[in-house]
């Protein structure tokens, strides 16, 4: 199916862009984007998939979301008896049960187009975007926020008031990837198409983007953009060239995240949550 299904969303992509509207979108349109996000929903195509050792984006589907935001009226919907303003209804929930995920009331979020894999639990307030794919048995603990096109593997542990980026705008960037059985210490950021490594542990506060160097001391080297699997991740700072200005007196210094083996005695601490959690 996804073969069609892939044809269908190019061809109103170029409809698209020769200056196809939501208002002159018809019923057909409309059941393309509804299958296109039932598939999403499934799991049947993703945002982004791992080919041989690199995640690439699935440029066709990330044009798929985009379409569904240009081919859609803003209009009224209704949720729990709330009336809000959107593009989109948000996802229903109805199929979590079977698959043994639960998800707690008055907060969580799950936007139309989203993936929950199953034995998950997504704790409130937390929201998981368009696009997004959340693993089996992974936790989205409070305050999490999943963005669009986000590829969360499975057991994974997200902390509590954890941002997750998304990417999907450029349809050819790789969104952010939270590999399997990772642990993110609460508060981390983690943003602008960054990887991180399956098994890894990152401490609380983390941020996690390009735009700052990994020193790994595993392998005696500086990366960007990604966090190698198994390694205990936590912030440092390092010197920054404005360390000789004026203003600063005492030195000026940037942040830098510093890559270690993973310890025993820090693989036991996550499965102690972990059993804690069940």
């Amino acid at each position: 199916m996804s073969g069609t299904l892939e044809a269908e969303v190019e061809a109103l992509w170029e409809r698209s862009e020769e200056g196809l509207t939501a208002a002159d979108t018809g019923a057909d349109e409309r059941a393309t984007i509804e299958t296109f996000l039932d598939a999403l929903e499934t799991g049947e195509i993703r945002a982004a998939e791992k080919r041989g050792d690199e995640w690439e984006a699935n440029e066709w589907v990330k044009r798929g979301i985009l379409l569904t935001f240009g081919l859609s009226a803003t209009e009224p919907r209704e949720y729990g008896g709330v009336t809000y303003y959107d593009v989109l209804p948000l996802r229903r929930t109805d199929d979590l049960a079977e698959r043994g995920t639960r998800n707690t009331p008055d907060g969580t979020v799950i936007r139309r187009g989203a993936y929950v894999g199953g034995d998950a639990i997504l704790m409130s307030p937390a929201f998981v975007n368009v696009g997004a794919h959340v693993g089996d048995g992974t936790l989205v603990d409070s305050c999490d926020t999943v963005g669009s096109c986000a590829q969360i593997g499975e057991n994974v542990k997200i902390g509590a008031n954890t941002l997750i980026g998304g990417v999907l705008e450029p349809v050819e960037g790789t969104p952010v990837v939270v590999e399997d059985g990772v642990s993110l210490g609460a508060g981390c950021r983690v943003t602008s198409g960054f990887v991180v490594g399956e098994g890894s542990v990152v401490a609380e506060n983390t941020l996690l983007t390009p735009r700052i160097p990994i020193y790994d001391l595993v392998e005696e080297e500086v990366v960007y953009g990604e966090l190698p699997p198994e390694r205990r991740a936590f912030t440092r700072f390092v010197e920054s060239s404005l360390g000789e200005h004026d203003l600063f007196p005492g030195g000026a210094y940037k942040p830098a995240v510093v890559a270690l083996d993973i310890e025993a005695s820090t693989v036991e601490a996550t499965e102690r949550e972990e059993a804690l959690r069940s």
